[in-house]
């Protein structure tokens, strides 16, 4: 049994025709660039809810838990409204895509609002909550909303910047080079015996 050369360069080929295909299918969905880094702040804020609940049950200022269920409940239906904005093969939905936005908006509104009250309970003259080893998921909870809102932030400015960046990944050459080792001008395609 003779061996299969045609398979050339072995792992640093599969590598390049691997990266290759990614870059095909980015050019035909750029749109997944921002939807991975608006799964990244959903992920960021979501496996994190524990200590943002601790916090909200320690501290308990006004609005905190409406603001915490307002972010779980707004980032999961903008990442719906992200799907149904950029459907397959056709053009953008404008109002879906204004909602998310709208959705968006208010997730970071309510990040700042539920940071405020973190802070006004730390640094209020009278009886303020001291963070210790105890209670160190508060500052957590702080970490965990700022990073959340910088995630978010990236993720508005590369879906507004979207009709830019698609261009230039659409000027990426991938097509593949054939070889036809000098043999296709002796076929003939005539049809005639």
């Amino acid at each position: 049994m003779a061996k299969d050369t045609s398979k050339k360069g072995g792992f640093g080929a599969a590598v390049k025709e691997g990266f290759r295909k990614f870059i095909v299918s980015l050019k035909r969905k750029p749109q997944m660039i921002p939807f991975v880094v608006f799964i990244i702040a959903f992920l960021v804020y979501s496996l994190n809810l524990s200590v943002v609940s601790n916090t909200t049950a320690k501290l308990q200022g006004p609005g905190m838990g409406l603001c915490g269920f307002a972010t779980m409940l707004f980032s999961i239906l903008s990442l719906v409204c992200f799907l149904n904005a950029f459907p397959h093969r056709k053009p953008v939905n404008v109002p879906m895509l204004v909602l998310m936005f709208l959705m968006l908006a208010v997730i970071i509104f309510c990040d700042y609002y539920y940071i405020q009250r973190i802070y006004a309970a730390v640094l209020r003259p009278d009886n303020p909550i001291k963070v210790d080893a105890n209670t160190m998921y508060i500052a957590h909870a702080l970490t965990n909303l700022q990073a959340h809102m910088v995630v978010l932030g990236v993720g508005i400015v590369l879906t507004a910047l979207l009709p830019v960046y698609s261009k230039l990944i659409r000027k990426i050459k991938t097509s593949v080079d054939v070889e036809d080792n000098g043999k296709l001008d002796t076929i003939d395609i005539s049809g005639e015996a």
